[in-house]
């Protein structure tokens, strides 16, 4: 056979088989590759399956005696903290330390320092000025005031403006410092009188009341309320709204001080000041006051105020009458707390360096709240000291000895 007769003959053989039909096979080969991919996939998930099986056994195993593993069911406490006395009208309280023991109490860092006391030497508020108020105090010359200002720094300025006394006294009140640190307030007869000391700018207002004796700022320190007996006013000394009176009358009470905003602790409520000038019951309260002393001041999520209470079986007293701060929850989902300044013991307190400073009776009257050093714990005054208290750890510290008479927090008293 020749190698040209090849082609032909193959020719003639194709010829005598049947064509193929292309489409069947590629659909045959389709459903093939499919099934081969589904069983894939379910091999796959298998795998999985016992792998996930195989380490959650293996877990179970290796824990079995480790508490490590477990997440604890309440979280840690520091040793340090306080536990609660007991419940005054079913809210938690602690005992302050007793009078005399102020001295040995660990200290809480502020600008006031260690004790604070009137500066031999002062700068004009003109010449140095300040940008955020720690303190005010007043420095009493023949008949009439002056302000003194505390920085953030510590350093001290006087204000250029000449104060006259009010009905009870000081023309200082507890409220003075505006939320922001920047500008003290004072209640004057027939006026208000202001002191910004970023600028060192005093300006007065005219209020249609001579007897005033408190003041409060509201929150957006645009506003302040100013009040004496029976009657209180809204007093504009930043940018109000549109059509906004400049002096607007308010509820004023008996007590100037139960005037603040944004609520104050009044007899068996806590009340929310509104943007009308008048207040709103916000929640109750059932606690035994005998009196309110001082002014309501807020945080974020509590109202503080200092009562003096009716007698109370669970702090049995000799030679004084109960004083307790409410630090009073504003929040639904938080607890509110107390702290009952206890009276003189029977013996002298001692302390690990030796006795502790002579006793006083605390008499009504001379506690007070003076502000907030942060949203979790109040300042107040007790004889001739600041303490501050930690809402959270029921722990009590010095803040500073006062050698002043009367004094004012701001915003600057935390560095």
């Amino acid at each position: 056979m020749r190698r040209e007769d090849v082609g032909p003959l193959l020719q003639r053989a194709a010829d005598r088989l049947p064509e193929p039909d292309l489409a069947d096979a590629a659909w045959a080969e389709g459903v093939a590759t499919r099934r081969r991919r589904r069983r894939s996939i379910l091999v796959g998930l298998v795998v999985v399956v016992l792998i996930a099986l195989v380490a959650a056994i293996g877990v179970g195993a290796s824990s079995g005696n480790k508490a490590d593993f477990v997440p604890p069911t309440t979280p840690p406490t520091d040793p340090n903290d306080i536990a609660p006395a007991g419940q005054i009208a079913g809210i938690d309280y602690w005992m302050a330390p007793p009078p005399g023991s102020e001295r040995f109490l660990d200290r809480l860092e502020t600008p006031l320092g260690d004790r604070l006391q009137l500066p031999d030497k002062v700068r004009s508020l003109s010449d140095q000025r300040i940008d955020r108020i720690a303190a005010v105090v007043l420095l009493k010359r023949g008949g009439g005031y002056e302000p003194l200002l505390l920085g953030s720094d510590s350093s001290w300025s006087l204000a250029d403006v000449q104060l006259v006394a009010i009905a009870n006294g000081s023309p200082l009140s507890p409220g003075t410092v505006s939320p922001d640190g920047h500008m003290a307030a004072f209640p004057q007869p027939g006026e208000l009188v202001t002191v910004d000391a970023s600028t060192a700018e005093v300006t007065h207002y005219d209020v249609p009341t001579e007897d005033l004796r408190s003041v409060s700022w509201l929150g957006d320190a645009q506003r302040v309320l100013v009040s004496g007996p029976g009657v209180a006013y809204r007093v504009l000394v930043g940018e109000g709204g549109f059509g906004e009176g400049a002096l607007v009358k308010i509820s004023g009470t008996s007590d100037p001080e139960d005037v603040t905003a944004p609520f104050r602790l009044d007899a068996g409520a806590v009340m929310r000041y509104l943007v009308s000038g008048q207040w709103m019951m916000d929640s109750a309260l059932a606690l035994p006051v005998r009196r309110w002393v001082g002014q309501t001041f807020s945080s974020d999520n509590a109202a503080a105020r200092l009562f003096v209470a009716d007698d109370l079986p669970q702090v049995p007293t000799r030679v004084s009458q109960p004083q307790v701060v409410a630090a009073i929850s504003t929040l639904r989902t938080l607890p509110s707390r107390l702290l009952v300044l206890g009276e003189p013991g029977a013996a002298p307190p001692t302390t690990g360096i030796g006795p502790a400073d002579r006793q006083a009776v605390r008499e009504p009257g001379c506690c007070s709240v003076l502000g907030w050093y942060d949203d979790n714990t109040p300042l107040l005054e007790v004889q001739g000291w600041v303490l501050a208290w930690d809402l959270y750890s029921g722990r009590v510290r010095r803040v500073t000895e006062l050698a002043v008479d009367g004094l004012a927090i701001g915003p600057g008293v935390r560095p």
